[in-house]
């Protein structure tokens, strides 16, 4: 789709999905610090129980995928989902073209991803042990492993510009050709839309960094222990008559 307004500034064009994506960035910002001030302990709020049971399923769901403790991963995995997520509930606002709409932006939250996977490898295995991934189980799967890194990130962001695009244009075509009242169903599944292909990014990214962080280790098998059972017992010698 084309953008809706474009700003040139010294030269540089800048699209409509720049200034929505920074007007997204400020709201979720200054959200996120009133909401984290406004914590109780006692006498929480609904706002607040609906936090914690957001953040509750976003844990336990990535802790799921990587088999261990997931706060560490929490923050950038979160963060992608409700920012993906807001940006594709935006399609039900006239006039606003979601920022994951445009191809650019979908391609840097790609890129996000395509950065954090080596960082926390790296963080966890070494540089040279995250580097041995790319060939196992032989060196010469290192151009297809190095291929597979490439292609996995494009896929991330033409799934998402796809998805949101394509259902924004839907939209679009019934709401001129027959009124205002026949796109509210496909505009209601764009919403369903729109939560799933955050949730979706969320779990690959997730699945993503899961096989840069994993260990293999080794256990050799140790014996058996003998089942407990009775010992046989030694007959009584019988005493001189």
């Amino acid at each position: 789709m084309n953008p809706l307004f474009t700003v040139e500034l010294f030269g540089v064009v800048f699209a409509d999905t720049i200034f929505v994506t920074a007007a997204v960035t400020l709201l979720l910002s200054v959200a996120t610090i009133l909401a984290s001030r406004a914590l109780k302990v006692r006498e929480i709020t609904l706002w607040q129980a609906a936090l914690e049971y957001l953040t509750t399923w976003i844990s336990g769901t990535i802790g799921e995928i990587v088999d261990e403790d997931p706060r560490p991963y929490v923050p950038l995995i979160g963060t992608l989902v409700l920012f993906i997520a807001v940006c594709n509930l935006l399609a039900l606002i006239p006039r606003v073209r979601p920022p994951t709409a445009d191809l650019a932006t979908a391609a840097a939250l790609a890129l996000v991803v395509f950065g954090a996977v080596p960082y926390f490898g790296i963080r966890r295995r070494g540089l040279l042990g995250y580097l041995k991934l790319y060939i196992q189980p032989n060196i010469l799967l290192l151009p297809l492993n190095l291929f597979g890194e490439l292609t996995r990130t494009l896929a991330l962001a033409v799934r998402l510009f796809g998805n949101i695009m394509s259902g924004q244009m839907i939209g679009a075509i019934l709401l001129t050709v027959a009124g205002a009242l026949v796109p509210v169903p496909i505009l209601l599944l764009g919403v369903l839309t729109g939560l799933v292909q955050a949730y979706i990014f969320g779990v690959l990214a997730a699945v993503y960094i899961a096989a840069a962080v994993q260990v293999e280790t080794s256990h050799k098998p140790e014996p058996t222990p003998p089942e407990p059972g009775p010992k046989p017992q030694e007959a009584p010698q019988g005493t001189p008559a």
